[in-house]
């Protein structure tokens, strides 16, 4: 279950029941819902005996939940607090907190702030749309960099090579108009490093267009900032405001952030 991109890949001794700790955590947090012991079995790979036990010990100590039945599994409430706890604690998440709220104002969208994780990018703030046509997007939410406006421009912070060896061989499709060509997505990217943002054109929901830009307060860049906005709402004079509002946000972001 170990990828190279995980944080237990390539490093040294390691301890392998605190290994598959973290492993059960990311996969119940990555597979919503509840599983049976048989299914997280194939999927971990794990003996099944030791994998009760771990899964029990995990049970008892609210990291992992189960159905009225007792033979189901999922995430479990001390993994929300945890969560909530990274957010709450985070430099920049505090230090953009008026930033997001005055983009937010200026465009009337859904505004997002989000960080790298290896080859995904994780929502850590939200402001809602003043809209009733408006997407959702939960904290903690993950999704591919390359399918959103976030993660290109996260991405384009990076070399050319260094997005070739951070990329998967293969990029996964979420919509018809989402780039599966390595090649083509770099190529993409020099014209981002040029205006200073990203536009994901319904690549990751059907019907939205995000514009999002890298904060660079560290070189390569781990968070951004990006505006959705409904097609149904875009007009070219509208999508100038909202770049232009974005943009000006990156700068006071860069501001905010600047001692971090």
């Amino acid at each position: 279950m170990t990828t190279p991109s995980s944080p237990t890949a390539g490093t040294g001794a390691q301890v392998k029941s605190a290994v598959r700790t973290v492993e059960l955590l990311e996969y119940f947090a990555g597979h919503t819902g509840m599983h049976s012991l048989t299914e997280v079995q194939e999927q971990t790979g794990y003996p099944k005996s030791s994998l009760y036990m771990l899964l029990r010990t995990l049970v008892e100590l609210g990291w992992v939940e189960t159905d009225a039945t007792g033979t189901r599994y999922g995430i479990g409430v001390r993994a929300l607090l945890v969560g909530t706890s990274y957010i709450d604690g985070d430099e920049v998440v505090a230090a953009a907190r008026p930033t997001l709220d005055r983009l937010a104002d200026d465009t009337s969208e859904t505004i997002h702030l989000a960080r790298l994780d290896g080859t995904n990018v994780v929502y850590l703030a939200t402001r809602q749309s003043q809209h009733s046509l408006r997407p959702f997007t939960r904290i903690g939410r993950r999704l591919p960099a390359h399918s959103t406006s976030h993660g290109k421009a996260l991405l384009a912070t990076h070399t050319d090579e260094q997005v070739r060896r951070l990329l998967p061989a293969e990029l996964e499709p979420l919509t018809e108009h989402t780039h599966t060509d390595r090649e083509k997505l770099i190529e993409e990217l020099h014209g981002i490093r040029e205006h200073g943002y990203a536009v994901d054109r319904e690549e990751n929901t059907l019907g939205l267009r995000c514009f999002g830009t890298a904060i660079p307060y560290r070189s390569p860049a781990r968070d951004a900032v990006s505006v959705s906005v409904p097609i149904a709402r875009l007009t070219p004079g509208r999508e100038q405001m909202i770049r232009d509002a974005l943009l000006d946000a990156r700068d006071r972001l860069t501001l905010a952030t600047r001692h971090l």
